[in-house]
């Protein structure tokens, strides 16, 4: 009778041990799987959506940090959850494996070290390239100025026939939009020699604050600042900084998400500093009238146009003109075909232009 009893206190002891194995698998917490962040382009980030702010996506990456996307860029592919497991009856342990000879041990330890540093250097190969991919480059951008958009473009040419000529050009563009007003910024950088001779040294900056009073009127001031120190004018040097200031209204006269043309009148101040032949400031009003144009095209493309006619007594009339063409090849990499002309400038001496690049931009 003792036998019995010591026979079923053994196998109590024996559940009790293996509902608590269960158990503590069970407390055991799963992994958390990834969640996908998923750019337009292709690209992929793994990590764990925190939220929406807006049509802002904050995403926490597992390598990249914090990353903050606009949901017109990027779509977020949640985790798949893990399927439950339904419980199974515990199983007798198996009996315990002979160990296995030293040479095998030794064999099999080699073949694992191998495959753990193959995959540590698949991990560190991926890690460079997304580190440095245009679409996690553009979410650090776009992270950095927030709402603001832009875009950087290079172009550059190296010709070598009768002459050696160089030509480079830098465009930078930063801009934001609210319900009425447009804000924006733009630089550029435009360098040409010819045997070893600058003919071209201009650094050029401008802006605009437009302000809409209603679907139809409309007012705007653009500042531009030019510093040409390659000017030629008459066969001698005219090193120049030339300051204009223009203040105009003007007409909305068609306005879509993607058609705008606008026309209006502007009221312009020139103001000149010349450092070379002689050292000099001259400063003048000149009225315009400018007409604008925003036009979205099929296969991704966008146009804008801007022309300028200054009517000026006396003297030929000025007129400029600069026309974009613009294809996005991804939601970051883009090219543009740009044509600018400007002659008869009413300041008096900044130089006549015809300007036609190809640029590659990155977009944010």
């Amino acid at each position: 009778m003792s036998g019995n009893r010591r026979g079923i206190l053994r196998a109590w002891l024996m559940a009790v041990i293996v509902l608590a194995g269960v158990g503590a698998q069970a407390a055991e917490p799963a992994a958390a799987p990834h969640d996908t962040l998923v750019y337009k382009d292709g690209d992929r980030v793994q990590g764990h959506l925190v939220g929406r702010e807006g049509n802002v996506i904050v995403f926490k990456s597992t390598r990249f940090g914090e990353l903050r996307v606009a949901a017109t860029d990027a779509v977020v592919i949640p985790a798949d959850k893990a399927p439950e497991v339904a419980a199974k009856p515990a199983a007798p342990a198996p009996k315990p494996a002979a160990a296995p000879s030293p040479a095998v041990a030794t064999a099999e330890s080699k073949k694992t070290e191998k495959a753990a540093a193959a995959e540590r250097e698949e991990a560190e190969r991926m890690s460079i390239w997304e580190r440095f991919s245009p679409s996690v480059l553009t979410a650090h951008v776009r992270k950095f100025f927030g709402p603001w958009h832009g875009r950087l473009a290079l172009s550059t040419e190296v010709v070598s026939d009768t002459t050696d000529r160089n030509n480079s050009a830098v465009d930078a563009t930063l801009k934001r939009k609210w319900e009425r007003d447009e804000v924006q910024f733009n630089g550029r950088f435009d360098y040409s020699e010819t045997n070893k001779v600058a003919t071209t040294d201009v650094v050029k900056a401008s802006g605009l604050w437009r302000h809409d009073f209603n679907t139809k009127r409309f007012a705007q001031y653009r500042p531009t600042a030019e510093w040409n120190r390659a000017s030629i004018l008459g066969g001698a040097p005219n090193d120049y900084l030339l300051l204009q200031q223009e203040i105009g209204v003007g007409f909305n006269l068609l306005s879509t998400p993607g058609k705008k043309l606008r026309a209006g009148v502007s009221e312009n101040l020139f103001d000149v500093w010349n450092t070379a032949p002689v050292k000099s400031h001259s400063s003048r009003g000149v009225a315009s009238s400018f007409e604008e144009v925003e036009w979205a095209l099929p296969w991704r493309m966008t146009l804008t146009q801007r022309g300028v006619w200054y009517p000026v007594r006396s003297k030929a009339d000025g007129w400029e003109n600069r026309f974009e063409l613009n294809k996005k090849l991804t939601e970051t990499l883009s090219t543009s075909l740009r044509h600018e002309i400007r002659r008869n400038n009413p300041d008096g001496s900044a130089q006549d232009y015809t300007r036609l690049k190809l640029l590659f931009g990155l977009d944010f």
